[in-house]
């Protein structure tokens, strides 16, 4: 069997493992393992290469992909679906994996539903974002790195926000959702948490500050907070203004803001506010880069495998997904049919220890 395999989108820690997991089984079975480069985009490029057991030796523990990724957006370039199908055709894929997150597996999702003479049904989708807002998947791999990361960039705030008295504002990753923002912050016993789900208004964040240097003589103050926080009430007049002067935000292929700085903004409403000394920290990609955890690790290995039996059972339009502690294949239009957002419950849960 000829299978295909691509990594799009943003790169995240256990991509590697997904890969390794997919060639080793291949190669038992005999079957030819085309590594395409730089996802969708080496698909409609021809640029691929032929992946054999000693590619994928010592290559778990490794961040990053080994085929490279990219946000290419098919809808963006001309013919591009037609130039994709042509490829895979051309080279006998029987079966393509596609790894990535809404975008990489909204391409993925549009190529199955083609016209039947122009499409290529065969894909099966596997669930990587560190945001871990794909639907119908309890998780996705790469988040629980980016959360243990976060969560020791915090730990280490904590002494130094204590030592000089300080407001650490932390801003995570989360353009749409809050997940890593709430489980690392609930993790490390953050003072405040703001998600896009749940916008806590300026007031409210400084009402939770004031109460703990004054009612309770706290001297220091964590808060964690989403890069895509938006909501117009966190900001005072004088952070409009500077809203104001900052040029839009660039976008990439799938029309996505490109975000970071929202801390900055906090910071700064906070320090004129309680005239207590603020900072802000963006953590930005270091959560997606390096070593992925043992976890992640893992839960990779077991997506690869799935993968990779549902391949060969010809089990395609699906996307292998996490349900408890088995992983099962899903219809991929329903992994992509809307994100998964952070409860109210979940959000209720941890605003019990803010303050």
């Amino acid at each position: 069997m000829n299978i295909g395999i691509l990594t799009g989108g943003g790169d995240c820690p256990g991509l590697n493992a997904v890969i390794r997991s997919v060639v080793k089984l291949a190669d038992k079975q005999g079957d030819r393992v085309f590594g395409f480069k730089n996802g969708w985009k080496g698909v409609i490029d021809g640029s691929y290469t032929n992946l054999e057991r000693e590619d994928v030796t010592n290559i778990i523990q490794l961040g990053g992909t080994i085929l490279g990724t990219s946000r290419t957006n098919l809808h963006n370039i001309p013919d591009g679906f037609k130039k994709a199908v042509s490829m895979l055709k051309t080279l006998n894929i029987e079966g393509l994996i596609a790894i990535g997150g809404e975008d990489t597996l909204g391409i993925a999702n549009d190529l199955i539903n083609l016209p039947e003479d122009e499409s290529f049904p065969n894909i099966i989708g596997c669930p990587k974002t560190i945001d871990n807002d794909l639907n119908n998947t309890d998780f996705s791999f790469g988040f629980d790195t980016a959360v243990t990361i976060a969560t020791e960039a915090i730990d280490r705030l904590h002494s130094t926000a204590e030592s000089h008295s300080r407001v650490m504002i932390l801003e995570v990753m989360g353009r749409d959702t809050g997940w890593i923002a709430i489980y690392a912050g609930m993790a490390s016993g953050a003072d405040v948490i703001v998600i896009p789900e749940y916008p806590l208004t300026i007031t409210e964040i400084i009402s939770l500050i004031n109460r703990r240097h004054q009612n309770l003589e706290k001297t220091y103050s964590i808060v964690v907070i989403a890069e895509g926080i938006k909501h117009e009430d966190l900001l005072g007049e004088e952070s409009k203004k500077l809203l104001a002067s900052i040029e839009t935000p660039a976008k990439d292929s799938f029309g996505h803001e490109q975000y970071g700085g929202i801390s900055h903004i906090l910071a700064k409403e906070i320090q004129s506010r309680t005239k207590i000394e603020s900072r802000a920290i963006v953590l930005g990609y270091v959560q997606r880069g390096g070593t992925p955890t043992p976890r992640d690790r893992f839960l990779a290995t077991e997506f690869g495998i799935e993968a990779y039996k549902n391949a060969k059972a010809g089990n395609f339009g699906t996307m292998m997904a996490l349900h408890g502690t088995k992983i099962v294949p899903i219809k991929l239009s329903d992994a992509i049919s809307q994100l998964k957002r952070v409860p109210l419950e979940l959000y209720n849960q941890c605003k019990l220890f803010f303050g």
